[in-house]
């Protein structure tokens, strides 16, 4: 079943791609939540259009990201966290390194942060999109707490 998805929806495609899924994951749930929509051969020529009319403010949004991605590179991001050892009490996600991004100035959204769940300290990087075209790997350093 080929569908054009109308949002990024994550591990298949970004919004306005064409993608090819099973009958019974583009039926039960991409359509029914508002993910997707069929790609019949007039809706992939109104696609056609609209991409057409579009790529001019797509080379703005690029370009906007590209400058956010230079400034995410400058922030030195360390985390403190408590630990016994190397270990940590707890873990760091995505939501802890948004909130030190928050910290050094500049808003990432959560969901578009790709960490995993860490629980040593140490050294690490993640993996950020701000646009389909711009993915940076970000460093940031966990560092234990002095108690």
């Amino acid at each position: 079943m080929e569908l054009i998805l109308r949002q990024d929806v994550q591990n298949l495609g970004f919004k306005d791609d064409i993608v090819s899924v099973k009958n019974g994951y583009g039926r039960n749930f991409l359509i029914p939540q508002g993910h997707a929509h069929l790609a019949t051969s007039s809706a992939k020529k109104v696609l056609a259009e609209n991409l057409k009319q579009r790529a001019h403010k797509e080379a703005k949004v690029v370009a906007d990201a590209q400058a956010l991605a230079e400034a995410l590179k400058a922030i030195e991001i360390k985390i403190f966290a408590k630990a016994g050892g190397e270990k940590l009490f707890g873990s760091i996600t995505n939501i802890d390194i948004a909130a030190a991004l928050v910290k050094g100035g500049q808003v990432i959204d959560r969901k578009f942060i790709t960490s995993g769940i860490v629980k040593r300290t140490g050294k690490y990087a993640a993996t950020v999109r701000l646009h389909r075209d711009v993915i940076i790997e970000l460093p940031y350093e966990i560092i234990a707490e002095k108690a």
